[in-house]
């Protein structure tokens, strides 16, 4: 199905959607989008103002561009491409000297457009994509290929920060408002058609309910209100006389606002890309079952830039902890839908979109009526996604007042009102949860948490006091009891002397010797007496517990696997949050780091140097809790 608009042109203009063209010269490309919901289409290289030569040139390179597996497959990606072609194209006729071949480019027509642009760093992402189909390329002149072979230059990311507590309740408060308004309209609307369709309404005895039905008949079939025939198509004078067009189609359907509330809800209370809550289906599968456990469902969800990753389901069906419940439900929420889950947001979503749906023949989640846009250039209809200029502009018609007050000039003015983004919905969804939505905890930390600069002295100080209390953890408990390579020796000749030095009998002593009673980095004297299990059962607590556990001892067989354990716990530094990393491994990682320093450099390295695979295996396993009872 096709978005409304004109006749595309060689490059459509935003919000249209491709029809497929046909061409035989090789000057036009044919592009089929990933998405089935988007259509093919041909892009024409013929208007460019270039030499035929070079018209195919940048055409074959195109299509290497675009070609399945080349990593462009959604309709945009491949119209910014040809988009920076284009303006390459008409910066070249430019030229006191026009090249005619793809030998003749040289690295000051590349400068040239990138100063069009504003610079290196405001143009970046246009470059790196460019020089991606720039080498695409045959028979470049050495120069020119050096240049596009340069790193592009990074652009500067502004400061992000995130919202407060304080803002995020208030945005998402205002977001559920608009959301129960919605619902109450629509279902009050759908109750008074469901009853003129079942004749239980009298045209004599409530005129104005029964036009009222016959209009929202109309508008439930045909997505529009009854229009003359003719090129005005105007609205009929009787559904007119009834209100304004705009009133009339969000009676049954949703408008921008709500739209926008429902997506604000939705990222943040899932943290998901606005992108990927855009193409979420309203299709789902209940993995509760109707049976009357928690409401779960599981929703198929794409995000593009994950490549063969992009695609996973997610259980919408978590609350939520800093949002705040309701403290009564209102008379605004007639059917009891408290909006304090992602699933309750996400399962009337699907509801109140239904009509939306079947008129656009389509399984997208976000569905709404738009009265137009753009100077007329948009029509009136129904539309299949909102941006973030929707967002900000569902915002700033709501009192959603910053937490700084006033400005430099005039401190004693209001306060600012928040500007609204879905990126930054996600950042404070992110920053208050500490937990990655669909991407790794190394892009949470790296991307999303150190960027936040406004907030990152705070995150600071909640780490350095989660490692100090690990630290202090550390200190209090009893060193882990280590025999020495002297130990051993005398052992072979006075077991009962070393095995009283360390608290144990001469069998013991043999067997921790021997390796029978290993737990990887350590070995356990008394598996049926320690902390972690009531007394006389055997323990079933993690390996990792007897760095701090009474009953463990360890000998020097166990270094080899202390240094491994100890790299791999430090190599995680950079793939998880500090936070969250200094919740789980601060306390055996100092541990560990004590017991290294006790073992010395020179014991230390030559362990490292010569591990064998076999230990490298077993604590791989051990990390990854292949070996914990379950």
């Amino acid at each position: 199905m096709s978005r409304g608009g004109g006749r595309p042109a060689a490059v459509p203009s935003p919000g249209t959607r491709p029809r497929p063209r046909t061409g035989t010269d090789g000057l036009t490309v044919r592009f089929v989008p990933e998405d089935p919901s988007d259509d093919p289409f041909e892009f024409d290289f013929r208007p460019l103002p270039l030499s035929p030569l070079l018209q195919r040139t940048f055409a074959a390179a195109f299509a290497e561009r675009i070609r399945p597996g080349a990593g462009l497959r959604s309709w945009d990606a491949a119209k910014n491409a040809f988009e920076d072609l284009r303006t390459f194209a008409r910066v070249l006729s430019r030229s006191p000297r026009p090249p005619l071949a793809a030998a003749h480019l040289v690295p000051a027509h590349l400068e040239e457009w990138i100063l069009e642009r504003g610079g290196a760093e405001r143009a970046s992402r246009a470059t790196g994509r460019l020089k991606l189909t720039l080498k695409k390329i045959e028979g470049l002149d050495a120069a020119f290929l050096a240049k596009i072979n340069e790193r592009t230059a990074r652009r500067v990311r502004t400061e992000t920060r995130n919202y407060s507590l304080p803002e995020l309740k208030r945005i998402t408060a205002a977001a559920r408002r608009d959301i129960r308004a919605a619902a109450l309209r629509i279902r009050a609307n759908r109750d008074l058609l469901e009853q003129w369709r079942q004749g239980r309404i009298d045209a004599d005895a409530d005129p104005q309910a029964f036009r009222r039905g016959r209009l929202l008949d109309h508008v439930d079939r045909h997505g529009d209100v009854p229009r003359y025939p003719g090129g005005r198509r105007a609205p009929m004078r009787w559904a007119g006389d009834l209100g304004k067009v705009g009133d009339h189609m969000t009676a049954l359907h949703l408008g921008l606002a709500d739209a926008a509330a429902f997506v604000v809800l939705l990222i943040a209370m899932t943290g998901e890309n606005g992108s990927t809550v855009m193409r979420a289906p309203a299709a789902h599968f209940r993995a509760d079952g109707y049976a009357g456990g928690p409401a779960t469902a599981i929703v198929g969800l794409d995000k593009r830039r994950r490549a063969a990753n992009r695609y996973r389901d997610a259980a919408l069906v978590d609350l939520p902890s800093w949002i705040p419940l309701p403290d009564k439900i209102t008379e605004v929420d007639p059917d009891r839908v408290p909006l304090n889950s992602p699933f309750a947001v996400y399962s009337l979503m699907v509801e109140l979109g239904a009509p939306a749906r079947t008129v656009l023949n389509t399984d997208r989640l976000v569905v709404w009526w738009s009265p137009g846009g753009g100077g007329g250039a948009q029509p009136p209809g129904l539309r299949e996604a909102v941006d973030d200029g929707h967002i900000q502009t569902w915002a700033a018609r709501r009192d959603l007042p910053a937490d700084q007050r006033g400005t430099a000039r005039n401190r004693k003015g209001p306060p600012p009102q928040l500007n609204v983004t879905m990126s930054r919905l996600r950042l404070s969804q992110a920053e208050l949860n500490q937990k990655p939505a669909s991407h790794t905890e190394a892009t949470l930390a790296n991307e999303y948490l150190l960027r936040n600069r406004g907030n990152l002295d705070e995150y600071r100080r909640v780490v350095a006091a989660a490692l100090e209390a690990e630290a202090g953890k550390a200190r209090t408990r009893g060193a882990l009891q280590v025999l020495t390579d002297q130990d051993i020796e005398q052992a072979r000749v006075d077991p009962p002397s070393v095995a009283k030095r360390y608290g144990l009998d001469a069998i013991r002593l043999k067997e921790l010797i021997a390796g029978e009673l290993d737990t990887v980095m350590t070995g356990c004297t008394d598996h049926t007496g320690g902390p972690h299990a009531p007394a006389g059962e055997p323990c079933r607590a993690s390996f990792m517990l007897c760095l701090s556990c009474p009953c463990a001892r360890a000998a020097p067989h166990h270094l080899p696997f202390q240094v491994l354990v100890h790299d791999a716990l430090d190599e995680r530094r950079r793939s998880m949050t500090p936070l969250k990393w200094s919740e789980r491994f601060a306390l055996p990682f100092t541990q560990l780091t004590d017991l290294l320093e006790r073992a010395g450099q020179a014991p230390v390295e030559q362990a490292r140097s010569t591990a064998s695979e076999d230990q490298k295996k077993i604590v791989q396993r051990f990390l990854n809790r292949e070996m914990d009872l379950r």
